[in-house]
This record gives structure tokens, C-alpha cells and sequence, in this order.
């Protein structure tokens, strides 16, 4: 399948800000496991074997994400844009308001208080900047437009009141995605960086050593998950279970917030580009379907971008 990068986002969490899509129970009792990691000069070596590895993480027995090491220019891109998680989410609401696009599902620019957890209540406590780091105007079809509002919508940037954060935005993807194509095969995935911590605009560890991603296994143990500030992990994705046909299977996971006093007054912003099939892809879902039942039918087919209008419905709750 194509693989076509679309809504990387750069998300600002608040203390104790509960998962999207997932209800997992996480606790100091988690085994903590770090992820296969693969350094970048190797990555790079087309000569180089790395099945072994790309196996042990993407595997039926593994964590279903890995990690790339000592990409140059990485930890500077990274420092700068994470950086400016809390001055936007600390800007005017009235500018904010003025960086919506409601007409997308808030899935260009920014958001808050817009999307619904599984419990049925508005995430309150994450703020969300969403753009394509690539093409600012990926369609001007309005067809297309109309159809994948999601997708195709165009990028809003706060050029006034925080100029540079289009330069580190975009910057900090391509070269995620450059990485990440260096590592592309047939699925979807996509590359995230380590959450950064701060208090008073100042980066500090992390507060509380039970925070972070938690992954649950193809055994069904949850497990914290760990690597390098200074790496970026991939991840396999829904799309991956369905274009298999169940032979790999998704990775269901979420990000537990500090918790206690020293959480107090801390923020968290993290940075994830999605790389996904072109929004034409043809999805075929099996007679058994596993994810998403309710959504979808037995031996039915959408293309990727009907499905993620779908789920966006679900989550968003404008249709349904």
C-alpha cells in the first residue's frame, strides 16, 4: 500500500489526562521493558540485515514498535518544538478559537475539549495542534474536500502569535518521516517522540516514574515501555491488523500522566506522525471482524479514508 503521511500532531497533556480509546488498568506493579532499538548508521546501510531485529519488535511475540537511535539533528528538532507545546496551548482563547476547524473534526489545528473518551465525557485535560507536515494544501478538489474533510483540509498556522512553531513543526516531521521511510514496508505506522516534561516552561524529568506509555502484549500483559529521550519509537497501527487480515495485530496502548504532588503544575507535550495508506487505499475486512465491530460489517470494504470518517464519527460524536 501507499504510504501517505497525514495529521502528525504535537499534544500537550495536563496531569491525569485518562486515554482516547483505551481502558487498560496500569500500576508501579507493570513490568517496565525497553524497546528493540536500531541505530541510524545501520538503518541507513541498505546492505545491512536487520530482519532479526525488525522481527523482535514487530513480530507475533513482540511489542509491535521499536526504536531508531542516534538520528542526527533529532534531539534539537525535537527540544524545539516540544518546547513550544505550552506557550500554544498558553496563548489567548480567542486565538486558539481562531486556529479551529471544526468543519475537519478539529483535525487541523487546534483542539481541546472536542474529542470523547470511552466513558462518554470530553478529554478536558489534552490540548491537540494538528497539521501535515508536508503539504499545507493537500487537495484543492473540493470533492475530495467534502468527502475526507479530515484529511484533505488545509494546514492552519498561528503566524502571528507564534511564528516559529510552523518551522519546527514541519521540520521535526519530515525528518520523522524520512526515518520512518527508511523503515517503511507494507503497513501503517507511526513515529513518536519521548513525552517531554515541564514546569514553568522549564524541562525537568519526569515526576512520577509509573508515567508514560503503557502497551499491552499479544499475551495480554501490560507493560510499560521505555526508550531514549533521544530516539524515536514506531509503532504498528490499526490499519496494519486489517490490510493483514489479522496477521499482525494492533497495538493497544495509552499514556499515563504524572500523578501526586510532584505532578503538581507539570505539562507534558509529546509529538506523533502518523503514516498511513492515501485516503483512496481500499481496506478489505475480513468475515471475523475483531476491531470496531460496531462500525463495521463482515467482508466489507472502505477505502482509508471512509473508515477513519467513521471512527472520527464515533469518537467525535457529529453523526451518530
Amino acid at each position: 500500500s501507499r504510504i501517505f503521511p497525514v495529521n502528525p500532531s504535537c499534544t500537550l497533556t495536563q496531569p491525569h489526562s485518562p486515554s482516547l480509546r483505551l481502558s487498560i488498568t496500569m500500576s508501579s506493579f507493570s513490568p517496565k521493558v525497553s524497546t528493540v532499538s536500531i541505530p541510524y548508521t545501520q538503518l541507513k546501510d541498505k546492505n545491512a540485515d536487520l530482519s532479526a531485529k525488525i522481527e523482535q519488535g514487530f513480530g507475533p511475540n513482540g511489542l509491535g514498535i521499536l526504536s531508531i537511535s542516534e538520528v542526527p539533528g533529532y534531539s534539537l528538532w525535537r527540544r524545539n518544538l516540544l518546547h513550544l507545546g505550552p506557550r500554544l496551548a498558553n496563548l489567548p482563547e480567542d486565538v486558539k478559537r481562531e486556529l479551529e476547524d471544526p468543519n475537519s473534526r478539529y483535525n487541523f489545528g487546534w483542539s481541546h475539549g472536542k474529542e470523547k473518551l470511552e466513558s462518554g465525557k470530553l478529554d478536558l485535560l489534552k490540548g491537540s495542534f494538528y497539521a501535515n507536515p508536508i503539504l499545507d494544501v493537500p487537495t484543492t478538489e473540493q470533492s475530495l474536500i467534502e468527502r475526507y474533510p479530515s484529511y484533505c483540509g488545509s494546514n492552519i498556522w498561528p503566524h502571528k502569535a507564534l511564528p516559529e512553531l510552523e518551522t519546527a513543526f514541519k521540520t521535526l516531521g519530515k525528518l520523522i518521516l524520512d526515518v520512518g521511510l527508511l523503515l517503511a514496508y507494507h503497513c501503517d505506522r507511526y513515529g513518536l517522540t519521548c513525552g517531554m516534561f515541564t514546569r514553568d516552561a522549564v524541562e525537568i524529568h519526569s515526576p512520577d516514574s509509573d508515567a508514560g506509555l503503557y502497551i499491552k502484549t499479544r499475551t495480554g500483559q501490560i507493560v510499560k515501555v521505555e526508550y531514549g529521550v533521544d530516539e524515536i519509537a514506531y509503532q504498528i497501527g490499526e490499519t496494519t491488523e486489517i490490510l493483514s487480515s489479522g496477521q499482525l495485530c494492533a497495538t493497544p496502548h495509552c499514556v499515563q500522566a504524572p500523578r501526586g504532588d510532584a505532578a503538581s503544575g507539570v505539562d507534558r507535550t509529546t509529538f506523533a506522525l502518523f503514516m498511513q495508506p492515501d485516503w483512496d487505499q481500499k481496506l478489505y475486512f475480513p468475515g471475523e471482524v475483531h476491531i470496531h465491530r460496531e462500525l463495521i460489517q463482515s467482508n466489507e470494504s472502505l477505502t482509508f479514508g471512509e473508515y477513519t470518517e467513521k471512527l472520527l464519527d464515533k469518537y467525535y460524536h457529529l453523526k451518530m
